[in-house]
């Protein structure tokens, strides 16, 4: 029995199975995170969003550019290896990336009157930021350095009032003094936070409790730096980025030239491991899902992992993610000795791989299937970019409690879009598309992304996106499964990476940029539910359009046939 079961197990393709499961366990600890780890360097997110604008580009130009050359050159193996490489390299660069500086020091208001001496903060955050801040740190007393612009009249209350006897001969452009703060005595009023200074204490050690006289009040636009990160972190919430020179810091042109690199190699070396696959899968294309399933595990496994990790390294305000880039490092230098030992010699070569893809696209069902993939790829960058925003809006409408369990349920989501959905259904990929057949796949990834977006239209609750996710097997675990393999099928003898190159780029070079423009439009225009709901129902007529056109065509090739006989 386990001699038969031995038999039936392609040995060959143990290191493909290997080669899915470490690249994306190696590749999800990183990309997970590369755009929040942009935000914590400093940039804002209209510089992210400019970054992301980009790399869909920039990758879209690489698949098909170096499918090109690794089939004209036959050196599939070697891009391939090299792709993974440079990718460990670049994950590896991004632990050392500069913060990017914010226009001016962190800056708070400081005042000071009859009734007591206070600090205020107006902070672009959410309502439930300063309820949170409260539950964590109620009987904490913070203490900052603080540095005041001070006028001459200023200087005759601390020399008189607060008894700074040391600044009664000569008063410097601005005083230095370290502020207590009990953080029990914050209280919101509007937009703003206002912190009670318990006592402050100077330079020379001495400590008094600020008290100004009504006609001697002070009013100062003072530096701060505080031992908790608590103020630290709602005074940068304030702190204005400068927008308009971002371009001009070279922290920009380092971070965008790392991620390029990144995401240019991770596009060669997918594109090219799927051409790879296919060659060793012969004439079972089908079988492709069996072999991307252990991606899909790798990726769901090691996504929830490094949430953990970064959660459990980390103290303070930022967020630890070095031993994230390490594990994906080491993980993906493992990928490279696993996919080396891959036996697979590229043995076709097209006379003109140009002339055989332009006349491969000229083939209308193909070109069909091209339009195919940049219809999921508009529907796919919502997903990726913008379901989170809507979890982020309706928590926020059940209040604070529901937002504090927020980023659970989006990991939640994570683990149950790949380990609930794309596993299962990279499996059975095979036994589907031989049942049902390629070109009806295709509209019922339609249908079902259509679907999926109009339910989350109308839910209200976040938790209720749990069981929707499992729909997440169907819209992109079955649906890259039979992208793949189709385009494996259509492809001439020779232009396999090129083809599977070419897909690729329609798909997320085209596709998902164009959708993520069209996503963060319509969510400023119409709100987050609206922006779904026209989405789904837009993949609903491409759906009926869809099975329409391809109906209308197999119509044509029966007739065609009869005639011929």
């Amino acid at each position: 029995m386990k001699m038969s079961y031995l038999k039936r197990i392609n040995l060959n393709l143990l290191p493909m199975k290997g080669h899915y499961f470490l690249w994306n366990a190696g590749t999800a600890p990183v990309v997970a995170f590369m755009s929040v780890y942009a935000k914590q360097l400093g940039f804002s997110s209209f510089t992210v969003g400019i970054v992301y604008t980009v790399l869909p580009f920039s990758g879209m130009l690489a698949k098909p550019l170096m499918g090109a050359v690794a089939d004209r050159y036959r050196c599939q193996k070697l891009i391939f290896l090299i792709g993974q490489v440079i990718a460990a390299a670049a994950f590896f660069s991004m632990m050392f990336l500069p913060e990017v500086p914010k226009a001016g020091s962190s800056n708070i208001h400081f005042s000071c009157n009859s009734s007591e001496a206070a600090l205020k903060t107006c902070p672009n955050s959410d309502k439930c930021t300063f309820e949170h801040i409260r539950d964590e740190v109620i009987d904490s007393e913070v203490t900052c350095e603080m540095n005041c612009p001070l006028t001459a009249k200023n200087w005759d209350t601390v020399c008189k009032d607060w008894g700074g006897k040391d600044y009664c001969v000569s008063h410097a452009e601005s005083l230095s003094f370290k502020a207590h703060v009990p953080m029990k005595h914050a209280v919101p009023i509007g937009d703003c936070v206002y912190f009670k200074v318990n006592k402050i204490t100077f330079e020379n050690g001495n400590s008094t409790y600020p008290n100004c006289l009504p006609e001697h009040q002070i009013t100062a636009l003072c530096d701060i730096k505080c031992d908790s990160y608590i103020i630290s972190d709602l005074v940068a919430h304030s702190t204005k980025f400068d927008e308009e020179n971002v371009h001009l810091k070279y922290q920009f042109w380092l971070l965008l030239i790392i991620y390029l690199i990144a995401w240019d190699a991770q596009a060669v070396t997918i594109s090219i491991s799927d051409t790879i696959c296919f060659q060793l899968l012969g004439d079972k294309p089908h079988k492709y899902g069996h072999q991307r399933m252990y991606g899909a595990l790798g990726w769901g496994l090691f996504s929830l992992i490094s949430g953990i990790l970064v959660d459990h390294f980390s103290e303070g305000e930022k967020k630890n993610y070095v031993p994230v880039f390490s594990i994906a490092v080491g993980t993906l230098l493992l990928c490279v000795i696993v996919s080396y030992q891959i036996q697979y010699t590229q043995q076709r070569m097209s006379a003109s791989i140009l002339r055989d893809v332009c006349r491969l696209l000229a083939n209308i069902k193909v070109f069909i299937f091209v339009l195919w993939c940049f219809s999921i790829g508009l529907c796919t960058a919502l997903m990726w970019n913008f379901l989170f925003w809507l979890l982020e809006e309706l928590a926020a409408n059940h209040g604070c409690e529901m937002q504090s369990w927020i980023k659970t349920i989006e990991g939640l989501v994570l683990g149950i879009q790949c380990l609930g959905g794309e596993l299962p259904f990279f499996f059975l990929s095979s036994w589907i598309l031989k049942k049902v057949g390629h070109v009806n796949v295709m509209s019922l990834v339609l249908l079902v992304i259509g679907v999926r977006f109009i339910f989350y239209s109308v839910i209200t609750n976040p938790w209720y996106t749990l069981p929707i996710e499992f729909c997440n097997g169907l819209t992109f675990g079955l649906f890259y499964a039979t992208m793949a393999s189709y385009a494996s099928i259509v492809a001439p003898p020779g232009t396999e990476a090129t083809t599977q190159g070419l897909v690729g780029a329609v798909f997320e070079g085209i596709g998902v940029s164009v959708g993520s423009f069209l996503g963060g439009l319509f969510f400023q225009e119409f709100g987050a539910s609206m922006a779904f709901r026209i989405f789904g129902i837009s993949a609903l007529v491409a759906c009926l359009l869809h099975a329409g056109v391809q109906y209308l065509l197999q119509r044509r090739e029966d007739r065609i046939y009869l005639l011929g006989h």
